[in-house]
C-alpha cells in the first residue's frame, strides 16, 4: 500500500523537519505485520513529496494471529486485499513511523513550524471505500479537503467484473501537517469499515485524541465513531458521550438557559417547589444518610437537604462551573459553621463518566435532568450512575409530556423548552425505568408529582429505585 504527500511550501524541505526524516535517505522500519519503507522522490526547495510504502506480511500475520481462531476461513487468512490497500495497517504504520508529526511536537530548528497552514496534497493508490465515494465525500469535504477519486476495477483485463470498492484518492488542503495526519489516521480505518486488531477501551481514548477539534463537531460523527470501535455498542456510546459533552463549549450559559426556560413554562404551578418537596420526601422516607444531587445546578434541593439534620453528608455535582458557584451563595457556604460546612460538599464533574467520588452514598437524586441528554450522553449517564455509583435509593424526575396539552402558551407538539432531547409520556418513562431496575437489580416504583389530570395524570413524573438486597 502507498501514500504519498506533497506540499510546495516554502521551502518545501521543512516537510522532512515535520516528519523527522531526512529527505536525502531512505529509510526502512520493522512493523509487527511488516515492513514500512519511506523515501523522497522529489525534494527541492520549491516542492517536495514523500512516500510511504508498507509491506504486509500475510503469512506471517496469519501465523502471529491474536484474533479468533479461522477468523474468516483458512484461505481468507492468506489470499485478501490487506497487502494492497489502505487500512488499519496504514493508520499503525503512520503512528509509529511519523509518531511525532502526529502528535504535533515541536521542531527544533523550526520553532512554530508544527501549527503552521501548509500546502498538502495526498494520494493514496487504493482506498477501500465501504460506503462508495458519497461517503468519502462527506467524510473529507467538511474538513475542508478539494477530493478527487477514481473508482478502480476488479481487474483491469476483465472490465466485465465490474469496478471494486476502492478508489484511488487524492486530497488536497491548507492545514497544519498534525491535522492531516490525524484526519488521516482515523478515517482510513471508518472508510475500511474494520481493523487488523481487537477494540478495547483504549481505542476510545485514541479516537477521542486524534479526534480532538474536529470530531465533536463533524456531521458523521456517528457513523465514524461506530466504524472507527467496529460497532462495539458500549464503546461507542462511550465515545459519543465524551464528543457531546466536548460540542458544549458553553455548559454555563446553556445551564442558565436550562433553569430560566423551564421555570418561565412552570411558574404558574409552582411545580418546581411541589417537585423538590416531594424529593425530598421520599428522601427521608427511605432512611439515608448519605445523598447525592446530580445535576444540582444553584442548589435549591442542596438547601433543603441541608435543613434535615437525617442528612450528615451531602454532595451535589454539576457540569457548570457558575451554576456550582451560584449554588455556593445560595448556601452561604462561606459563612457556614464548621460542622455545617462538614456536610455538604460541592464538586464540578459529568454525568457521563465513572467518578471513584461518586461511590458508597445510600442515595441520590436526579431532578429535571435526563431530559436533557442525546441517547448516547443518556446510556452513559445509566451506568454511571446503576452500575457504577449503585446508590441504595435512586429518585428521578422527568417532564410527563402528556400533560403539556394543559399549558395554553406552550405551541401543540412542542417540548417544554429547547434544550430537552426528548419528553416522555407515562408508558415511555415507565419502559425505560423498569429495564434500567431489571438490567442493575433494582425494583421501581411510581409516583405523580403536582396538580393531577384525569386524563393525563400530572406534570412531573418520579420513579423510585430501589437496589435489590442480595
Amino acid at each position: 500500500m502507498l501514500l504519498t504527500l506533497t506540499t510546495t511550501h516554502r521551502p518545501a524541505t521543512d516537510l522532512g523537519y515535520l516528519l523527522r526524516k531526512n529527505p536525502a535517505r531512505a529509510q526502512s522500519f520493522d512493523l509487527s505485520f511488516g515492513k514500512a519503507h519511506v523515501f523522497y522522490p522529489e525534494a527541492s526547495e520549491a516542492r517536495c513529496t514523500v512516500a510511504l510504502l508498507v509491506e504486509v506480511d500475510p503469512v506471517g500475520l496469519v501465523r502471529n494471529r491474536r484474533g479468533p481462531a479461522g477468523e474468516g476461513g483458512l484461505l481468507d487468512q492468506y489470499v485478501n486485499d490487506r497487502p494492497y490497500v489502505a487500512s488499519s495497517f496504514l493508520s499503525v504504520a503512520i503512528a509509529e513511523v511519523f509518531g511525532t508529526a502526529l502528535a504535533g511536537s515541536e521542531c527544533k530548528g523550526r520553532p512554530g513550524l508544527s501549527d503552521t497552514s501548509l500546502p498538502l496534497r495526498v494520494e493514496i493508490s487504493a482506498l477501500p471505500c465501504r460506503g462508495g465515494e458519497e461517503f468519502l465525500r462527506r467524510l473529507f469535504e467538511p474538513l475542508g479537503y478539494h477530493l478527487s477519486a477514481t473508482c478502480l476495477p476488479l481487474d483491469p483485463r476483465f472490465p466485465e467484473w465490474g469496478e471494486s470498492a476502492c478508489h484511488r484518492v487524492q486530497l488536497e488542503a491548507t492545514l497544519p501537517l498534525h491535522q492531516l495526519m490525524s484526519h488521516l489516521y482515523v478515517l482510513m480505518p471508518v472508510l475500511d469499515n474494520d481493523k487488523h486488531y481487537w477494540v478495547g477501551d483504549d481505542e476510545v481514548a485514541k479516537l477521542l485524541r486524534h479526534g480532538e477539534g474536529w470530531l465533536a463537531t463533524h456531521p458523521e460523527r456517528e457513523a465514524i465513531t461506530r466504524r472507527y470501535l467496529k460497532h462495539q455498542r458500549s464503546l461507542v456510546t462511550n465515545a459519543l458521550a465524551q464528543l457531546m459533552d466536548e460540542d458544549d463549549t458553553h455548559p454555563d450559559e446553556t445551564a442558565n438557559i436550562h433553569t430560566q426556560e423551564e421555570e418561565a413554562v412552570e411558574r404558574a404551578l409552582s411545580l418546581n417547589e411541589q417537585r423538590l418537596g416531594t424529593v425530598l420526601a421520599v428522601l427521608k422516607a427511605s432512611g439515608a444518610q448519605s445523598v447525592l444531587d446530580l445535576g444540582c445546578g444553584e442548589g435549591r434541593l442542596l438547601s433543603r437537604l441541608l435543613k434535615e439534620r437525617q442528612f450528615t453528608r451531602i454532595v451535589g455535582l454539576d457540569v457548570s462551573h457558575r451554576a456550582l458557584e451560584m449554588a455556593a451563595e445560595n448556601l452561604h457556604y462561606d459563612r457556614l459553621p464548621t460542622l455545617q460546612k462538614e456536610r455538604i460538599k460541592l464538586l464540578h464533574g459529568s454525568l457521563m463518566y465513572r467518578d471513584e467520588r461518586l461511590a458508597g452514598f445510600e442515595s441520590a437524586a436526579v431532578v429535571e435532568v435526563i431530559e436533557h441528554l442525546d441517547p448516547p450522553r443518556l446510556a452513559a449517564f445509566e451506568r454511571v450512575l446503576f452500575e457504577c455509583a449503585r446508590p441504595g435509593t435512586v429518585v428521578i424526575t422527568t417532564p410527563n409530556r402528556e400533560y403539556n396539552v394543559k399549558w395554553e402558551t406552550l405551541p401543540v407538539g412542542k417540548f417544554r423548552h429547547r434544550d430537552h432531547r426528548f419528553e416522555w409520556t407515562r408508558a415511555e418513562f415507565q419502559e425505560w425505568a423498569k429495564r434500567l431496575a431489571a438490567l442493575f437489580s433494582y425494583t421501581v416504583r411510581f409516583l405523580p408529582v403536582g396538580p393531577e389530570d384525569a386524563a393525563v395524570s400530572s406534570p412531573t413524573q418520579m420513579g423510585v429505585f430501589e437496589r435489590a438486597k442480595p
